[in-house]
């Protein structure tokens, strides 16, 4: 266990007047305890109290050993996998993760009806929000590297080449830089940009297009995540100046950041941006999210959000323009809040761009 952070989270607890908890999600449990597991259809819950008393109890399967501060339950396949962790818990409120599976939820209640499940996930998301100190630096690097993967794809664009070739590309610029895993790269050639979230097919590029490089990856464990658009061969006089209200937009948001200063406001000062300059309609999603060991985390960078910039915070400002039928512009960085500002993960180039 990583006793600072169950500190921490139990410190929440008490906040929310949760008793108890259980944290099921894989990247909460890494969190807490550095265990890496990813159960599938099985099994896995750490039960923790406001006292600070954990117990992990999950499928045998996973390898996992007992320690003093960290006991841990295991059952067999064909066994109930929750008979142990519903003696375990108290009557009363029980904390739930958001995402555990509603199998294992109902298990529990059959077994155990004088207990009350509640929405439990806040203790330690909103504890995930504020970096330490290492987990900035795994960010940083992390987003250091896709700065060199970025070039890499851009520099990649050519005459004849598909979506989908560069996405394959990116993903072993990744591995070779250290990433955990592939990932479902977003490339996108012009009409297609159009999309916020188009996965890469096999599209073939051609004059004039612009081109979306979205790409992101955990390194080891903590994700990067940027936006670059660039043009093919020629740009027109339209694709200059949604790009450069685009720009307009990340950049004023992001000298808008410190400690203290609404998410909803970062919002709302790009999104007047490209308001003002008539393209409001078409920009249709929130402004960023977190990112950390998830790649979308708390806190939420938009409108509704209620959060407001602290030191250690790091997430996403990346608006954007999509005209449907003719292309699309996005610009990403990930931002980290200082103690008097903001410090900006990426460092690619941000200058209109036109390759090939």
């Amino acid at each position: 266990m990583n006793m600072e952070r169950l500190k921490r989270v139990t410190g929440r607890m008490r906040e929310a007047g949760l008793g108890q908890i259980l944290v099921t999600a894989t990247t909460s449990l890494y969190y807490l305890t550095g265990y890496w597991v990813e159960p599938h259809e099985r099994m896995i819950a750490l039960w923790l109290t406001d006292e600070g008393k954990a117990a992990l109890f999950g499928n045998e399967i996973f390898g996992l050993a007992s320690t003093e501060e960290l006991p841990f339950v295991s059952h067999k396949d064909g066994e109930d996998p929750v008979a142990a962790l519903a003696a375990a818990v108290k009557p009363g409120l029980l904390g739930i993760d958001k995402f555990w599976y509603s199998k294992f939820l109902i298990g529990l209640m059959g077994h155990r009806p004088d207990v009350v499940p509640v929405h439990g996930s806040m203790p330690v998301d909103e504890n995930r929000q504020f970096k330490d100190h290492r987990e900035r630096a795994a960010m940083r690097h992390a987003s250091a590297m896709n700065d060199q993967v970025m070039a890499a794809a851009i520099a990649a664009v050519g005459e004849g080449v598909r979506e989908n070739e560069l996405a394959a590309l990116v993903n072993r610029e990744y591995l070779a830089r250290g990433a955990d895993c592939e990932g479902t790269q977003l490339v996108c050639f012009g009409p297609n940009g159009a999309d916020p979230h188009h996965s890469g097919d096999g599209t073939v590029l051609k004059s004039g297009d612009s081109v979306i490089f979205d790409i992101f990856t955990p390194i080891s464990r903590y994700w990067c995540d940027m936006t670059r658009t660039v043009f093919y061969k020629t740009v027109s006089d339209r694709q200059r100046q949604v790009y450069e209200l685009v720009k307009r937009a990340n950049e004023a948001a992001e000298a808008a950041v410190r400690p203290g200063v609404p998410l909803a406001r970062l919002d709302a000062i790009a999104r007047e941006i490209i308001t003002d300059g008539g393209f409001g309609p078409f920009f249709t999603h929130r402004l960023g999210h977190g990112c950390g060991i998830d790649c979308h985390e708390p806190p939420d960078v938009s409108g509704a959000s209620e959060a407001v910039c602290r030191p250690g915070m790091v997430f996403s400002i990346e608006p954007g323009i999509y005209l449907p039928g003719e292309f699309g512009v996005r610009i990403e960085d990930l931002v980290m809040v200082t103690e008097d500002g903001c410090e900006v993960l990426n460092k690619f180039p941000k200058d209109l761009m036109v390759v090939g």
